[in-house]
This record gives C-alpha cells, sequence and structure tokens, in this order.
C-alpha cells in the first residue's frame, strides 16, 4: 500500500512538471515552477506491521483498561457476565477480562453512623453519616429520643456474599434497621422518668443487642465495632416532672443535712458541758484529796510530836526557857515575867522600858 502511494504521488509529480513547462503564456515554458509536493516515504518496510499492532494494542489497553487496582481499606467484587465471584479482590493489581468482567470496589473500613437530631459538622466526611434520633415509646407510650453512635465496618471476609445477598445500599438494610429495632425494644421496657437514671445500663443493654442481631445474620455481614449513648431526649412533660422531684429531693435532703448538724451543734454542746463538769469534779475531788493528804500528814505529825513529849523533854525545854529569861533580866531588870497558871514554865516576859516592843519566847 506504501509503494503504491509512493507511485502515485511520483506520477502526479511529473505530470505536474509537464504541463508546467509546455503551459504558460510566455511561450517555452521558462517560466517559475509552481511549489513542489514533498516526497513522503510511507514504505517501512517489513517492520511496520508490528508497530501498527502495537499501537493498537496500547490504544485498546487504555479504551478497555483491563486491570484494575485495589487499594488498602478495599475489596474488590469480580462480576463475570453478571455474576460475582464468591472470594473477594485482595489489595493490589489485578487483570480482568474487558466487556465480560468487571471489578466494583467496596470500603472496608470503619463507617459511623450518628443518629442525633443535631447535624454534626463533620458529617459530609466520607465514612461519617448522619440519621435522626431514633424516636421510641417508652412503657407507657411516651415518645423518647434517643440519640446513638454506631461504628462498624463490612467483614471482608464475606464482602462478595454480601453484595450479593444485600447490594451496595447493605448498611440501610442491615445496621439502620437493626439498631431502631433493637433501640425500641430496650426502650419500651421502662418508664421515661427512669432513663436518665440508668443510662449506663441501657447504652450496655443497647450495644449487646445490637452486636448479637448483626452477628447472627448470615455470613456475618458486618462487624460492630461499638456504640455509644450519647443523649437521651424526653418529652418536656417528663423533663420538667422530673425536674420537680429532684428539687423535691434537694429539699428534703437539705432538711435532712439541717436536722443533722442541729444533732451534731447540740451533741457538741453536751460533750462540752460534760467535759467542763468532768473538770470541775476532777479539780474539786483533787483539792478534797489535797485537804485530806494535809490533815493526815499533820495528824501522823501531831501524834508523832505528842508521843516524843516526854517529862524529861519538857524538863529540858523549860530549862531552855529559863535559861532565856535569865538572860533577858541580864540586859533589862525592870523586865516582867508572866507565869503560866498552874506553875508552868514562865514563857512571857515584858520590857518596861519599851512598852511598844513585846518578844515571845517559845
Amino acid at each position: 500500500m506504501a509503494s503504491d502511494m509512493n507511485d502515485y504521488f511520483n506520477k502526479k509529480k511529473s505530470e505536474g512538471g509537464f504541463k508546467k513547462s509546455t503551459g504558460g503564456s510566455g511561450g517555452n515554458g521558462g517560466g517559475p515552477k509552481g511549489p513542489q509536493m514533498p516526497n513522503i516515504d510511507f514504505n517501512m518496510g517489513g517492520k511496520s506491521g508490528i508497530v501498527y499492532f502495537l499501537i493498537a494494542v496500547v490504544v485498546m489497553l487504555v479504551l478497555a483498561k483491563p486491570f484494575t487496582i485495589i487499594e488498602e481499606g478495599q475489596r474488590g467484587i469480580l462480576s463475570t457476565n453478571g455474576k460475582y465471584q464468591d472470594q473477594a479482590l485482595l489489595p493490589g493489581l489485578h487483570f480482568i477480562v474487558p466487556v465480560i468482567q468487571k471489578v466494583y470496589v467496596v470500603d472496608t473500613k470503619v463507617r459511623i453512623i450518628n443518629y442525633a437530631n443535631r447535624i454534626e459538622s463533620n458529617s459530609n466526611t466520607s465514612g461519617i453519616v448522619s440519621k435522626p434520633a431514633v424516636t421510641v415509646l417508652d412503657k407507657r407510650s411516651l415518645p423518647v429520643g434517643i440519640e446513638l453512635t454506631v461504628q462498624y465496618r463490612l467483614n471482608s471476609q464475606f464482602a462478595a456474599q454480601t453484595i450479593s445477598n444485600w447490594g451496595f445500599s447493605w448498611e440501610d438494610k442491615i445496621i439502620n434497621p437493626v439498631v431502631r429495632d433493637v433501640v425500641r425494644n430496650v426502650i419500651g421496657k421502662y418508664d421515661a422518668e427512669a432513663l436518665t437514671q440508668m443510662r449506663n445500663n441501657l447504652g450496655t443493654e443497647i450495644e449487646a443487642g445490637i452486636r448479637e442481631s448483626v452477628n447472627n445474620l448470615k455470613n456475618a455481614p458486618a462487624i460492630l465495632q461499638s456504640v455509644q449513648l450519647r443523649d437521651i431526649v424526653l418529652p418536656k412533660k417528663v423533663k420538667e416532672q422530673i425536674e420537680a422531684v429532684q428539687i423535691a429531693k434537694q429539699a428534703v435532703q437539705k432538711a435532712e443535712q439541717d436536722v443533722q448538724r442541729v444533732k451534731q451543734e447540740a451533741l457538741k454542746r453536751a460533750a462540752q458541758a460534760q467535759g467542763v463538769a468532768n473538770q470541775a469534779r476532777i479539780e474539786a475531788k483533787g483539792k478534797a484529796d489535797a485537804i485530806t493528804i494535809n490533815a493526815d500528814a499533820q495528824a501522823k505529825a501531831n501524834l508523832l510530836i505528842a508521843k516524843s513529849l516526854t517529862p524529861r523533854l519538857l524538863q529540858l525545854e523549860q530549862m531552855k526557857v529559863q535559861g532565856k529569861f535569865n538572860e533577858a533580866l541580864k540586859v533589862n531588870r525592870d523586865a516582867k515575867i508572866f507565869l503560866t497558871p498552874g506553875g508552868s514554865t514562865p514563857n512571857i516576859w515584858v520590857d518596861t522600858k519599851e512598852t511598844r516592843k513585846r518578844t515571845t519566847a517559845n
């Protein structure tokens, strides 16, 4: 084909040159020649077929894309003529047959559903979904709002079976109905007034119910990470009633505390009075004991003295006193001596010269 095209252009070139050489208004063809067609050689030899084949293969690869890349945190669901393969494709490079086979990529990372009346600021983040709070009825058919955060992920081991059985909207068919059903069953057993006091127990019971329901599904399509009870939204009347009860309880507690404080103060005063009385009694007893001890000591001393007063000792004392009077008379002859009745030894003398000065000798 390239050789024929070269012959065609060479022929045209020669014809164009002949016409230009014979034509023209000058007569002998000496006029200027027109622009010449470039001589393109399309003859590439035997390698041209290989080059065209490689170009065709590259174009086909670009358009058909007979391969796919699965990233970490993902699994690939291989579909051959509309039938899913049981084993999901692991992260990496995988080749497929274009048109006949197709790969659907599913996310196996942890996902979050926030059941709340308020829209979270990160609700548009990939893997985080916001849904309205779960509204259920309590034991008395009063509406109660339950706000939850559920963390879960697709079970990568059975990802293909899950997509085959539940489709790509498996979350709305599995997680959401299970959560609402379990919350409805748990909250329906209690009165609204008791829910706030049972917050921890309710959270544990709801999580256990959701986990059991999800795990009992065929092929365990999802793995539940955690369920967090965030808030319990009670009806306005119930909330007001609970607040009134709390205020009444606080008043009762305050009255009880006041009574206990008064009792403590009374006991404190009684203890102080008892302490003062005990102290006075101890002091009085101490004084009485001291007097008794002194009296006993004095009596014993007197007894000892009485026992020690013998006639000879009395004579000796009389002689000592008489000697003192004799000495006094030597100094003052006008001194008067008073004798005790019964002829006892005189024990008083008075200096008549100095009537204001009196001396007693024992």
